[in-house]
């Protein structure tokens, strides 16, 4: 009989590096397609608890299309085929039954916000109310908490009951991320989120995302490279539908790339 313990000591290293590095997402052999028209290929990527993993890359290099087949958005689009393995939390999403329980743990966040026809507070309160939350004080801790997070709060707190469409640009797109937050996601997907918000509010926001890390996992997709400097902990470089490189965020911004692709792009050479 063969003797399938392991060493107590093997045991400890080993989960010593799990606990270190451990995966959130991994993706390979993706494939994404329109209409027959390839939009993507990536050969491999992982995503790592606790990170902030920034995408940055031109239009039309297949970003946005990325995060829609981490959440089975392909759904929404019949012209859309996504093929290859995402494994969350360690499933492969494409084999999920239940894909409004995998949305219910993958926040998104979108580049213009999308306000529900609701007031600021139940626009907050509403994934909690799906989950069978509906005690009024249990309510108010999470609206508040999710609108602080999203820093958001003081500026609304005296008029929850006002229209979420009645705030402004950049207010409303806070309230999206509050929203994104009240489903308490293990994966937050932001996807070009300071499009419609000004520099100052932007910066607000990249200040949250650097304290949310803490609690989940960060996925940014951006146009503005300083911006992924500033945030991502890895960031990959995506160029045409492949995607090119990945690495640490600053030695790619440092000018240690393995293709001249990416050190072009980050220097503005192109974009």
């Amino acid at each position: 009989m063969v003797d399938m313990s392991i060493n107590p000591a093997t045991a400890d290293t080993l989960i010593a590096a799990i606990a270190q590095d451990p995966v959130k997402l991994g993706v390979s052999d993706l494939h994404i397609s329109y209409g027959g028209a390839p939009a993507l290929s990536i050969v491999g990527l992982t995503v790592k608890e606790h990170e902030i993993f920034g995408i940055i890359g031109p239009a039309n290099a297949g970003k946005t299309s990325f995060l829609k087949a981490l959440n089975r958005m392909d759904t929404f689009n019949p012209n859309m085929r996504v093929k290859g393995e995402i494994l969350f939390n360690g499933l492969n999403v494409r084999n999920l039954k239940n894909i409004y329980a995998l949305r219910s743990r993958i926040g998104v966040v979108f580049p213009l916000p999308v306000g529900l026809p609701l007031t600021i507070y139940e626009n907050v309160a509403l994934s909690p109310r799906l989950r069978g939350i509906n005690r009024t004080g249990d309510l108010d801790v999470i609206v508040e908490r999710c609108l602080t997070r999203a820093a958001l709060w003081d500026e609304v707190k005296d008029r929850l009951g006002s229209l979420g469409s009645l705030l402004s640009g950049g207010q409303q797109q806070r309230l999206t991320i509050a929203r994104a937050l009240s489903q308490e996601p293990d994966l937050l997907m932001l996807d070009e989120f300071s499009i419609a918000v000004d520099p100052v509010t932007t910066m607000r926001i990249e200040h949250v995302l650097k304290e949310l890390k803490q609690d989940m996992t960060i996925i940014l997709v951006t146009n503005l490279v300083q911006q992924a400097r500033r945030l991502a902990d890895r960031t990959a470089f995506f160029l045409a539908g492949e995607c090119v490189e990945i690495g640490e965020t600053e030695d790619l911004f440092s000018g240690d790339v393995k293709d001249q692709r990416t050190r072009d792009y980050v220097e503005g050479k192109f974009g």
